[in-house]
C-alpha cells in the first residue's frame, strides 16, 4: 500500500483570488513505513506573498525568484502521485490550490491522478472532539517532537504529519493485531491465510443507564406519533432456528 503525505505552502489563503502554490512537500509511506523517497519543490509564483502568509512560511519573493514555475514541475509531481493514496491535513485547502494550478495549465484536476484522499484533520476531530487539532497541537498530544519547527515548511510539515498519522492510526492497527488468531500457510502459495479467533474474544457488554433508556423512550414515542403506529425500533427481531 503506497501512501503519500502531502503539504503545500501558498502566497495566501484564496486560490480563486490569484494566490499560488510556492512549495510542495511529499513524504512516501509504503505499508506504513517511511521509505525515504520524498519529493520537494520550491516554486516561483510570479507574485508576492500576502504579509500574513509570509509571516507563516518566510519564503520571500527574492528567494523564490529563481525557482521553477509550477508548469515546470507539474509532470514530475503528477507522475509521483499517480495512483497513490494521499494523506493531507485540511485536505480541501491544499487540493483546492493544486487543482487551481493544474487548471491554469489546462490539465485534468490534481485529484484525478491519485487514489483515496485521507484528511487527518477530519480524523483528529473525530478522535479528539472539542480540542485543538492543528498540526502543532497533534504533535504535542501524540508526543511527536516539533521543536525544530520555527516556520511552516511543506516538507517539514509533511514529515511531522507522517509521524502524527502513524501515531493516530496505530491503535487501529493494534486492535486488528489483537483480534487475529493463528495464521497458517496457505496451500499452494506463499500468502498467509489469517484466521480470526472470535471464539476467544471477550466482548464487553455496556448497558444503558436509566436516564439513557428514558431519553430513548421519548424518541421512540415521537417516532410512533410520526408513523401513526409502532415504529420499526419497537419490533422484536425474529429468531430463526437452524434447520
Amino acid at each position: 500500500m503506497r501512501q503519500l503525505i502531502l503539504d503545500t505552502e501558498t502566497t495566501g489563503l484564496n486560490a480563486r483570488s490569484g494566490d499560488r502554490v510556492i512549495e510542495v512537500g511529499i513524504v512516501e509511506l509504503v505499508d506504513r513505513r517511511l521509505t525515504g523517497k520524498n519529493l520537494h519543490f520550491y516554486i516561483n509564483p510570479e507574485r508576492d506573498s500576502e504579509p500574513g502568509a509570509l509571516a507563516v512560511h518566510g519564503l520571500t519573493t527574492e528567494f523564490l525568484s529563481d525557482k521553477p514555475k509550477f508548469g515546470e514541475i507539474a509532470n514530475e509531481l503528477r507522475d509521483f502521485i499517480a495512483g497513490a493514496d494521499l494523506i493531507i491535513h485540511n485536505a480541501p485547502f491544499d487540493l483546492g490550490f493544486l487543482d487551481a494550478e493544474f487548471s491554469l495549465l489546462g490539465l485534468p484536476t490534481f485529484v484525478s491522478h491519485c487514489g483515496e484522499v485521507i484528511d487527518t484533520l477530519v480524523q483528529a476531530k473525530s478522535l479528539y472532539p472539542g480540542k485543538r487539532n492543528s498540526l502543532d497541537a497533534l504533535c504535542d498530544r501524540l508526543g511527536v517532537s516539533n521543536a525544530h519547527r520555527t516556520l511552516h515548511g511543506a516538507l517539514l510539515d509533511a514529515e511531522l504529519l507522517a509521524e502524527v498519522y502513524l501515531a493516530m492510526t496505530r491503535g487501529q492497527e493494534s486492535l486488528v493485531i489483537d483480534m487475529l488468531g493463528e495464521s497458517e500457510q496457505a496451500s499452494g502459495g506463499d500468502e498467509l491465510a489469517v484466521k480470526t479467533g472470535f471464539d476467544q474474544l471477550v466482548l464487553a457488554v455496556v448497558l444503558a443507564l436509566p436516564e439513557e433508556e428514558a431519553a430513548h423512550g421519548i424518541v421512540l414515542n415521537e417516532l410512533d406519533k410520526a408513523v401513526k403506529g409502532s415504529c420499526v425500533w419497537r419490533v422484536e427481531p425474529q429468531v430463526v432456528e437452524a434447520a
